[in-house]
């Protein structure tokens, strides 16, 4: 297995959870890089409102590989959110993936769930993850699977069904974002034979909380960009009002620069 795709494997089996934050640009993956995380994930979301493009509808495949191709620069482990692997054949889902391998990205996220808000064939789902295993069999797939996202009724045998055929077909970890309680989240724990990775929401539990129910990694998904968009948004708000109060954690110009790689 290649060195840097086993070691974001065994940051699942450490015992605790992996905090993967997800970034949406080279600067912010250099800074969370830079604070000291062994792993970067990206969110899908910050990537499509960055290029000014939707989110979860295959708009933002060559958007995705960009930053990709940027990101593989930096010393942290990169996995990379692909929505639904932007195409439902099976062969350019791999071959897409096998790109962003070559570049050095270690895991993607790929998800079920679709716009309209329904689910996609579980079995199509599980094609792409055996097409990708086929292609790359080291690299980490994390398969999203959406009942709780998509607030469908009675979520629970849905979810468990679908994340054993992801499994079944090769999908090393199990996503399932929604989930916020931890005795769902320890039912999940213990009948899957996968790490769980849950979503943290603001309000919802901790990592201690998430570890003591077995999930293996946190994601933050779209909560930084979003709360990054926030602090712009409320910066320019108190500028216009008349004044802004200086922030001690506001990086410098010089830090920011200090973020790029040199030639």
């Amino acid at each position: 297995m290649n060195e840097r795709r086993a070691a974001f494997h065994a940051l699942h089996h450490t015992g605790r959870p992996l905090l993967l934050p997800n970034a949406w640009d080279h600067a912010s993956a250099a800074a969370l890089a830079a604070r000291g995380h062994p792993a970067v994930g990206t969110t899908s979301l910050g990537v499509a409102a960055t290029a000014g493009l939707p989110d979860g509808v295959a708009a933002t495949a060559e958007e995705t590989l960009a930053l990709a191709r940027r990101l593989a620069r930096l010393p942290v482990l990169l996995s990379v959110d692909v929505e639904a692997g932007f195409s439902d054949d099976p062969a350019q889902v791999a071959g897409y993936v096998a790109e962003l391998a070559g570049l050095g990205v270690v895991g993607i996220n790929l998800e079920d769930g679709r716009s309209d808000g329904t689910l996609a064939d579980p079995e199509c789902v599980a094609r792409k993850i055996a097409s990708v295993k086929a292609l790359v069999p080291d690299l980490f797939v994390n398969a999203r699977t959406d009942p709780w996202w998509l607030d469908l009724a009675d979520p629970m045998p849905q979810a468990l069904a679908r994340a054993r055929a992801y499994r079944a077909a090769g999908a090393d970890g199990i996503f399932v974002p929604g989930v916020v309680d931890e005795a769902t989240l320890r039912l999940l724990t213990e009948r899957l034979d996968a790490p769980v990775n849950a979503l943290y929401q603001p309000g919802g539990p901790g990592l201690t909380e998430l570890g003591r129910a077995g999930v293996a990694r946190v994601s933050t998904g779209s909560l930084l960009f979003r709360a990054a968009l926030g602090a712009a948004i409320d910066a320019a708000d108190a500028v216009r009002a008349g004044g802004l109060t200086p922030s001690p954690g506001l990086p410098s110009y010089a830090e920011v620069q200090d973020l790029v790689p040199g030639d």
